[in-house]
């Protein structure tokens, strides 16, 4: 049984996790699959833009199921095991991410690691993991403190106590808030927008904006004008392929 889905229509590129019964937590085997779809998504030139989502009512994600954490072998497993928060963070395509219910651990990491975040009003997000004597896994202390400042990513990481998505949006870890329900069409929505646009621009404006989480501001303004000319010389590629075409068509006309 397939526990995540895969499909790409229109542009858009949807990432389902589909263990409703479990809070779509996730397995090493699921994780393994979802590096294996972002990549895809990342990949594909027909997809503009990714939706990532979870199946059911209850929940987005509530994280790693922690019964599977008995697969691994040994610490040293681990430390080496495919880590799904960053199979998101790595696609270069814009993701959004449609979030309700529980949005938990490595399900909220996972949240994170989207550009867009849409919550529904049922959504509740929290990072747990202090209080079972670990710490996140997957980029909490480092992305929090950059969407939120220190002192909101403290709060959450040092209690890990649940918010909701009034709390989310207000400190800035959701985009949108709508009624319940409407998390993923909304979501859709934005990601069915993004096709208008060229990918390459798209593409960039990722790149160039998560430059300047890490970059000082001359390295990432020199970054941002090396994208806006790589967008240039291939809108530049993209006419001339088009005039090339044209004129073999005409030519074709002719004969």
């Amino acid at each position: 049984m397939d526990l995540i889905h895969y499909v790409v229509q229109d542009g858009v590129a949807e990432i389902r996790l589909d263990r409703p019964e479990k809070l779509n937590a996730m397995t090493p085997a699921m994780a393994s699959e979802l590096y294996r779809l972002a990549r895809c998504a990342s990949d594909d030139d027909d997809v503009t833009a990714v939706l990532l989502t979870g199946a059911g009512p209850r929940a987005f994600c509530a994280g790693s199921d922690l019964q599977s954490l008995a697969d691994y072998a040994n610490a040293w497993a681990f430390r080496n095991r495919c880590e799904y928060a960053a199979a998101i963070r790595d696609i270069h395509k814009p993701v959004v991410a449609a979030l309700k219910g529980w949005v938990l651990g490595g399900g909220a990491e996972m949240a994170l690691a989207a550009d867009i975040r849409v919550a529904d009003e049922t959504a509740r997000l929290g990072f747990p993991e202090v209080s079972r004597g670990w710490v996140g896994g997957g980029g909490a202390s480092q992305l929090l403190p950059r969407l939120c400042g220190y002192g909101q990513a403290m709060n959450l990481l040092l209690t890990g106590k649940t918010i909701d998505c009034y709390e989310a949006y207000r400190i800035g870890l959701c985009e949108y808030v709508v009624n319940a329900g409407e998390a993923e069409g909304t979501a859709r929505g934005l990601c069915i927008g993004m096709t208008a646009h060229r990918s390459i621009a798209l593409q960039s404006v990722k790149a160039s904006v998560r430059a300047a989480l890490s970059a000082d501001l001359a390295s990432g303004l020199r970054y941002e004008n090396e994208m806006n000319t790589l967008c240039f010389a291939m809108c530049e590629h993209v006419e001339g392929l088009e005039r090339f075409r044209s004129r073999s068509s005409d030519d074709d006309g002719h004969q």
